[in-house]
């Protein structure tokens, strides 16, 4: 009989079974909870292991950490609205899964040091670099999961550099070579998307340029507008986010400058519904696996297991906004 299979004790464990099956314990326990994110191939291999080794699952141990704490913390940066569409649909995302186990989710707004009674776990939303939020709720004993990445920590995020570098690779390709990335800041997203823009178009020989902005179309409207009454010209632009793009596209044609016969426009995150006139070419991003992991994730968390992460894929969806400098789509 193999070794790790004589080693294991009576009753086998999650720990058991991924090394068995040689896989990740968030695998398994995808596999365990019906989670749709396992490709089928994985998750029948999992489960012969399970059999092979009389592995049941105890029902009660699935929602145990649930039990502990009814409510679900959303951390948010101070100045995040609550009705901001990306954090709308991931909430709903959310609590398709959590409204049958009874988890009520919450918004934190304020300080977490102000709060005198603190949910029973915290998804941290609009990371920094090395986010003190996570040092302060492992200080209280509070579980956590960080939308973002940081080592030491559990977390998820989507594949912000490389879908940047999607972005602006369908700007190059389309022979764009005078870019602009809107949306500088100090959120982890908006450098680690700044990052994969400067390589894909230093990749390309490309001029750039930087835009400092936020994620709202209000405020992508003023950063373009402000930028192109100020001199700055371009026929391609990144935005960091949908809603910044759709801002962006408002001022160029409030200036007289057509999108994409003059400027090509890129967004991110793929949200279904954009005030804008044609279809926006972004990237996707797959917001139910990101919620899906984010809540194993936390019932790992919770059952006190190593500390892990992992980036989401993300997809480009051409649409009509963009076209080669001076041409049409």
């Amino acid at each position: 009989m193999d070794a790790t299979i004589n080693s294991m004790t009576l009753r086998p464990t999650i720990d058991d079974i991924a090394r068995a099956a040689g896989v990740s314990t968030g695998t398994v326990s995808r596999v365990i909870n019906g989670k749709h994110t396992v490709a089928e191939r994985t998750r029948a291999h999992v489960q012969d292991v399970m059999t092979s080794l009389g592995y049941t699952p105890d029902p009660a141990a699935r929602h145990l950490s649930w039990r502990r704490g009814q409510t679900l913390g959303l951390s948010l940066d101070r100045d995040d609205p609550v009705l901001h569409p990306y954090h709308v649909l991931f909430r709903r995302a959310l609590e398709a899964q959590t409204a049958a186990l009874g988890v009520r989710l919450e918004d934190l707004r304020a300080d977490l040091r102000q709060i005198t009674r603190l949910p029973s776990a915290v998804l941290v939303l609009h990371a920094t670099e090395r986010d003190s939020r996570l040092d302060y709720l492992r200080e209280q004993g509070i579980p956590a999961v960080l939308i973002g990445h940081q080592l030491g920590a559990f977390w998820v995020a989507p594949d912000d550099v490389g879908g940047a570098r999607l972005a602006t690779e369908q700007l190059t390709r389309a022979g764009h070579r005078h870019l602009a990335y809107l949306g500088r800041g100090d959120s982890q997203v908006a450098q680690d998307r700044e990052y994969g823009f400067q390589d894909a178009a230093r990749a390309a020989g490309a001029h750039t340029q930087f835009i400092p902005g936020d994620f709202t179309v209000l405020g992508g409207y003023r950063a373009v507008r402000r930028a192109w009454e100020n001199g700055a010209r371009f026929t391609g632009l990144f935005a960091q986010s949908d809603e910044s793009a759709a801002g962006a596209i408002a001022a160029l044609d409030d200036l007289g400058v057509r999108v994409p016969q003059d400027v090509s426009v890129v967004g991110f995150d793929g949200l279904p519904e954009l005030p804008v006139p044609v279809q926006l070419t972004t990237v996707a991003q797959d917001i139910p696996r990101i919620a899906s992991t984010a809540l194993t994730l936390m019932q790992e968390a919770v059952a006190g297991r190593a500390a892990r992460g992992e980036y989401i894929p993300v997809q480009l969806k051409p649409g009509a906004t963009v076209a080669p400098p001076g041409g049409t789509p």
